[in-house]
């Protein structure tokens, strides 16, 4: 019987998306367990991590790291996973840009540990206590994982051969680089982004698409957008514009805009500033004709206070890599 290789899935900081995406290759599985060993995914396998430890370095084939590196035990995952695998891909937004942990880097880490152990209505701590790093109690020290300042990627911490982008990746392009992998198809050059195409998502969108002139922008619960239509042009935000391809376009076919999961296209270094760029392009606020500073800018203002939560909306999957050192300055 052919040997077959190791693989691994690792969850770091996240929420459990990228292992569903692997479990959704459905019947693919039965496939992928001819060619390759499940190893070690703490959520579908039972082995430890002292199991890992004692595997020959370079041992695992192909490790799939998801989630983003907020705490020590985070950071200690990735620097093992690096060690005892072939290749090391950053598998998902979380790991590959930081995506929604990294939001928390707007905050300092006092500011969580204030809002979520002392200031939480659900609460009752009056002693506000919090965790510790370590706590000594009768039966010896509990030890918890440091949270780190400022939540990095997995590209911050470690070496990273690959990217798969999205939240989560979607199956099907899974399946295409696990088909590559075992047909023994060259992959491209180490750092390139697997999965996903260099154009954006508007690109695979079969909306219609004319002139943008946006009077304002709405939620989505505020309105029942047209099916056929772009949904910026109807005051929608949709982030397809800035957005890497890949996904098929998913979320506009059932009438949801593009959140930007799959992260920046090709050259583009800040997914928010280029949606910024975009939006400020096709703002129409009225003539211009006649208006003083003050009133062009208090019209301007008065259209942006229609999008809720900026930074949440332009920066949601890459806060993480547009901040320096992924930290709020």
């Amino acid at each position: 019987m052919k040997q077959r290789r190791k693989i691994a899935i690792y969850w770091a900081s996240s929420c459990g998306g990228c292992e569903i995406a692997f479990a959704n290759l459905h019947e693919k599985l039965l496939v992928a367990d001819e060619h390759f060993e499940l190893v070690f995914c703490p959520c579908l396998v039972d082995t430890k991590v002292e199991d890992v430890e004692r595997m020959a370095d370079r041992g695992i084939a192909i490790t799939l790291f998801n989630g983003a590196i907020r705490t020590d035990g985070n950071e200690e995952m990735a620097h093992l996973m690096r060690r005892k695998s072939e290749l090391l891909i950053a598998y998902g937004a979380c790991a590959m840009s930081g995506a929604i942990p990294a939001l928390s880097n707007l905050h300092s880490r006092d500011n969580h540990f204030q809002a979520v152990y002392r200031e939480n209505a659900t609460i009752d701590n009056p002693a506000g206590a919090q965790p510790q790093a370590s706590t000594a109690v009768p039966e010896g020290v509990l030890v918890l994982p440091r949270f780190h300042a400022a939540v990095k990627n997995l590209v911050q911490v470690v070496d990273v051969d690959y990217s798969i982008p999205g939240c989560p990746p979607e199956s099907t392009q899974l399946w295409k680089i696990l088909e590559a992998l075992i047909a023994g198809t060259p992959l491209p050059a180490k750092g390139s982004v697997l999965g996903a195409g260099s154009s954006t998502c508007c690109d695979e969108c079969k909306r219609e698409r004319k002139k943008k002139t946006i009077q304002r922008f709405y939620r989505t619960f505020e309105i029942i957008p047209d099916t056929q239509k772009c949904l910026l042009e109807q005051g929608i935000l949709c982030m397809g514009v800035v957005t890497r391809d890949g996904c098929g376009a998913l979320c506009p076919q059932v009438n949801m805009p593009c959140i930007g999961c799959y992260g920046a296209p090709e050259g583009v270094d800040d997914q928010g500033a280029k949606m910024v760029a975009a939006i400020g392009s096709v703002l129409d606020i009225g003539e211009y004709k006649g208006m003083t500073e003050e009133q062009i800018r208090e019209r301007t203002d008065a259209v942006i206070d229609t999008l809720p939560d900026l930074a949440g909306t332009f920066y949601k999957f890459s806060l993480g890599r547009t901040l320096p050192e992924g930290k709020a300055q």
